[in-house]
């Protein structure tokens, strides 16, 4: 029998986090959505339009082994939804908006990790039934009640990103097609005035800020081919307060990555971010 000294693995330097609309979490699972999952090396991974009751899900999809999963989902059947998936459990978990209307549409999880407050966000689509930009009101009142409801914690430092499917382009080079489609909610001048107002109080767009050049999107329609032509919008962020951009080490869109509509996007921050201040 032979004895040794055991060795441990150093603690990892950085943290990862990604972001994904699997647009239907059952139907991702049938493209692979688990073995993305297994092989992503995020720590917290936020899933949007999950589209299911927690009961509806295999165990495969609710409790994979080595995660904690958290869920919130819609009032209405096969709709939005939110998840989240991380490797260590939370020390604070919350879902509601403390509206009504937002709360019934379950499309927040907030999250804390050590000094670290994550959310995840499925923010509305501006399309009514007929397509006719009816839900922007809504949309827009979305955005600036979760602006001001991070306002307190993003003054007194803390670090906090916000993920998920923005719905919105910001700019003209987050979309393919920005003069085609000035008048389609997602680049309406005001949906992406708000957007902006993230921006202009600070909050730093993490994929821009390192990769400021174009052709870089995260949804395609699934008509025409879309995707294969690469005529997509940048919808999906992941929003950064200064307490947490100071620890951004990567940013990507994992635009090789199938099995949805949206692809994922991530961050890598030091794993400082979790520390105590």
């Amino acid at each position: 029998m032979l004895c040794g000294r055991m060795t441990h693995s150093p603690a990892p330097k950085s943290l990862g986090i990604a972001s994904w609309n699997v647009n239907g979490l059952r139907a991702a699972a049938n493209k692979g959505f688990l073995q993305w999952l297994a092989a992503t090396p995020a720590e917290i991974v936020g899933v949007q339009e999950v589209r299911a009751p927690l009961e509806a899900l295999p165990d495969e999809l609710r409790a994979p082994e080595g995660w904690h999963t958290s869920f919130v989902a819609a009032q209405r059947k096969g709709y939005s939804g939110v998840g989240l998936y991380a490797r260590l459990p939370p020390a604070e978990l919350q879902s509601s908006l403390q509206q009504r209307a937002f709360d019934a549409e379950a499309r927040v999880l907030m999250a804390r990790w050590g000094r670290l407050r994550v959310v995840n966000g499925y923010f509305p689509n501006g399309n009514g039934k007929e397509r006719d930009n009816s839900r922007v009101p809504f949309k827009l009142r979305f955005y600036k009640h979760l602006f001001q409801l991070l306002q307190p914690a993003f003054e007194r430092g803390e670090p906090i990103v916000v993920l998920g499917d923005f719905n919105t382009a910001h700019a003209e080079i987050d979309l393919a097609r920005p003069k085609q489609n000035a008048k389609t909610s997602g680049f309406l001048s005001n949906e992406r005035a708000e957007l902006g107002r993230w921006l202009e109080a600070g909050w730093v767009d993490t994929f821009r800020h390192l990769h400021p050049g174009p052709g870089h999107y995260s949804w395609w329609s699934q008509r025409m081919g879309a995707r294969e032509r690469n005529v997509g919008w940048r919808i999906d962020y992941v929003l950064a307060s200064p307490g947490a951009a100071r620890f951004l080490l990567d940013a990507r869109i994992e635009h090789e990555v199938m099995g949805s509509d949206h692809c994922p996007v991530s961050v890598t921050l030091d794993r400082r971010v979790l520390d105590p201040g």
